[in-house]
């Protein structure tokens, strides 16, 4: 299927490695310039050449935090001035530590707010006048499974990422007339680093093998597996298309059939 995402323009947050830069890798595949960003430069710098050489598009980098809004602003500027325009909005941010009610004050909170929540609202009210002056845009949101089923020890992000949901589905009723689509991803158990770093913390705080808390997680998954990020990667491709043109304000999940529940 020709996605027709061909010389359009994205920004891909948090791209380094792990989800974004799937992300990345495959709307590159699909024939479109990106700007990536992360906070680490030298692996963002990487990045951005191995996809740009598999690709053959253009790939830019630009490091710095999108809780900053300025930073946000930045970013969203370069694309427009050094790639022509930006279709493609792809907010994402690595998670929160793991951790339960005991293990944080109340600046915890406030930064898992800052880095998961207000990255997107302020990624989103930066690119949304390029978006409009063209009158086409895909906003997407990465979340969590956590959205729909708090996951047990994740209490920073299973209390941060809902509030992502809620303005990107009260948004996507506002833009949806002006041709701007807006829809959440949400990964359940994705091979990742994040992933394998959730897996050694509840094996530590139980005294059992990764292997064991591996295993404890695939019962729980229909597909009997985690997921890779090429598969979540396919599905912001989709959401990011010409293919989904009469689809916003929804929460996706990519989890294998975990989640339960019938919304």
């Amino acid at each position: 299927m020709d996605l027709g995402l061909h010389n359009r323009v994205a920004l891909v947050a948090g791209a380094s490695k792990g989800l974004g830069r799937a992300v990345a890798e495959r709307l590159a595949m699909e024939g479109a310039d990106v700007l990536i960003n992360s906070r680490s430069p030298g692996p963002l710098d990487a990045t951005a050449g191995e996809i740009a050489s598999t690709s053959g598009r253009t790939v830019l980098a630009a490091a710095g935090d999108v809780s900053d809004p300025e930073l946000c602003q930045e970013l969203v500027d370069r694309a427009v001035g050094e790639l022509g325009r930006l279709d493609i909005l792809v907010a994402n941010a690595g998670g929160p530590p793991p951790g339960g009610v005991d293990d944080f004050d109340a600046a915890a909170y406030r930064n898992a707010l800052e880095v998961n929540l207000m990255s997107t609202v302020q990624l989103t009210l930066a690119a949304l006048p390029a978006m409009r002056r063209q009158g086409w845009g895909r906003v997407i949101a990465i979340t969590s499974v956590s959205v729909k089923q708090p996951v047990k020890g994740l209490l920073l992000s299973n209390t941060a990422r809902p509030g992502v949901v809620g303005f990107i589905k009260t948004i996507s009723q506002d833009l949806a007339g002006e041709g701007i689509l807006c829809n959440v991803v949400a990964p359940g158990f994705i091979r990742t680093a994040r992933v394998e770093a959730l897996l050694a913390s509840q094996a530590e705080a139980r005294g059992i093998s990764r292997e064991a808390v591996l295993k404890g997680i695939t019962a729980d998954i229909p597909a009997g597996r985690i997921g890779e990020p090429a598969e979540f990667a396919n599905a912001v491709a989709f959401l990011a298309s010409e293919a989904a043109s009469y689809i916003t304000g929804h929460t996706i999940q990519v989890d294998g059939g975990l989640v339960q529940g019938l919304l």
